[in-house]
């Protein structure tokens, strides 16, 4: 393990290229992100798409369900790139920290956009969906905490709060989609390596030289 290792575009999880959503999700996206879901209306989404509000509906019924399929689209993508992430860590409870780490912070400095609506339009989903939209957050949520936990029992992180220090670290995460801009000082890879020392520091990292001791 190297602390300043690259941060290579080598596996599948890294690979941020354009988001590839139907054309109506991403019309949805992006009056969503400029106007709040209940600011914008279907037929503004049905011009931005280049449908008609009937070719619009043949897709996606109601509004509701555009953001429902913009949402499950969003966790099923953060999901699977944690997961392959961690899987690719090994077994080290560090590197599984850092990876996920950088799972979140580069989610949300590559899909902002989603990443915010996800954030922020969670109380304009129908009853129903909203329970099975938080249970994948919590999802999220548990292989940080796991991971914490982990690290705790193995001796390499120090703090006594392990699923409070979760939601701190995740939030510090998800908090970079609300201030990122691809003009800003700092590159997604220097956020990456600044936040992720951060993080480490959040959850007590005793440091590879005390590892050794």
């Amino acid at each position: 393990m190297t602390e300043e290792s690259p941060l290579a575009v080598t596996e599948a999880w890294r690979d941020y290229g354009r988001a590839d959503l139907p054309v109506p999700l991403a019309a949805a996206l992006a009056a969503f992100a400029e106007q709040g879901y209940h600011g914008t209306s279907v037929r503004e989404i049905a011009a931005r798409a280049g449908l008609s509000v009937p070719g619009l509906y043949h897709h996606y019924p109601s509004k509701q369900s555009m953001l429902q399929g913009l949402l499950e689209l969003t966790m099923a993508d953060l999901l699977w790139r944690s997961e392959q992430s961690i899987a690719a860590a090994g077994d080290d409870p560090v590197d599984q920290f850092d990876a996920v780490v950088e799972t979140l912070l580069q989610f949300h400095i590559h899909r902002r956009a989603q990443a915010f609506i996800g954030s922020t339009e969670i109380r304009s989903l129908d009853d129903d969906y909203r329970k099975n939209y938080t249970s994948k957050r919590r999802e999220q949520q548990r292989m940080v905490d796991d991971i914490i936990v982990a690290g705790v029992r193995a001796g390499v992180f120090i703090t006594e709060v392990p699923e409070d220090t979760g939601r701190a670290v995740t939030t510090m995460c998800v908090g970079v989609s609300t201030w990122y801009k691809p003009e800003g000082r700092l590159s997604p890879d220097e956020i990456v390596t600044r936040f992720r020392g951060i993080a480490r520091a959040t959850v007590g990292y005793v440091g590879d030289a005390a590892r050794r001791d």
